[in-house]
């Protein structure tokens, strides 16, 4: 992708829309929101739903068929093993970035994902995609985004570790507030896990990628089933 940049005003990445307020929704109607691709599980969709422009085409794409990052709350056995365990987060996470990559339903999201990302064709027209954070189903779609798109991976993983940026404050009084409820270091590390994204979790869905395929552009081809078309259609319509 030497030279090129992606085009402004094609693609946003987010996290849960329910909470938008009517300038939100203003402001994403001028900026021309066309579709709103929603990975969240069932659940997560029930218990926020989006909200969004009247005119934006709404796409219901779970990635999971439950919450597997434990994003939107945690199973009673996950929190129990978090007040002693400091791992058990990082562990859940790496779990559900292995499901990721090797779960055919996961697979068949994302290979949606990129049916609507080429529709998204129009010059005037913004895709949007989500799920609760908007650090791990919706990363990793960003990860095979950019990776059709030829962007070279120091840049990809740049963009992955962004989340820590956005939701730092966020994270910082989740962490403030446990403390006040005397909660023990493991729970609050594993909390942390959770609600972050790590290198460590990138590389395990990458090595998850090399076992099943070798390299990226393999798995974007037989997993995702991306054909060589595809591919010049996405740098098409999304780098100038």
């Amino acid at each position: 992708m030497t030279g090129k940049t992606i085009k402004w005003h094609k693609i946003i990445r987010s996290a849960k829309l329910g909470n938008l307020t009517d300038q939100d929704i203003d402001f994403l109607n001028a900026y021309g929101l066309k579709y709103d691709v929603d990975f969240r599980s069932p659940e997560e969709k029930s218990q926020a739903p989006d909200r969004i422009p009247e005119q934006t085409k709404y796409l219901f794409i779970p990635v999971f068929s439950t919450d597997e990052t434990q994003n939107s709350k945690q199973t009673d056995r996950l929190q129990r093993k978090m007040e002693n365990d400091p791992t058990s987060g990082r562990q859940q996470m790496q779990r559900a970035y292995q499901d990721i990559i090797t779960n055919p339903h996961s697979q068949k999201a994302y290979r949606k994902f990129f049916d609507v990302l080429l529709e998204n064709d129009h010059p005037d027209s913004t895709l949007l995609f989500h799920c609760t954070a908007g650090k791990d189903r919706t990363g990793m779609g960003a990860v095979f985004f950019l990776s059709a798109l030829g962007v070279n991976e120091d840049t990809i993983k740049a963009d992955y570790l962004l989340t820590n940026k956005v939701t730092k404050p966020a994270l910082d009084d989740l962490v403030k507030t446990l403390k006040l409820k005397n909660a023990s270091s493991a729970f609050i590390q594993s909390m942390r896990d959770l609600q972050s994204v790590q290198i460590s979790f990138y590389n395990t869905a990458m090595d998850q990628i090399q076992k099943v395929s070798g390299d990226m552009p393999n798995y974007l081809h037989e997993y995702l089933s991306l054909s060589d078309s595809d591919i010049r259609d996405l740098q098409h319509i999304y780098l100038e």
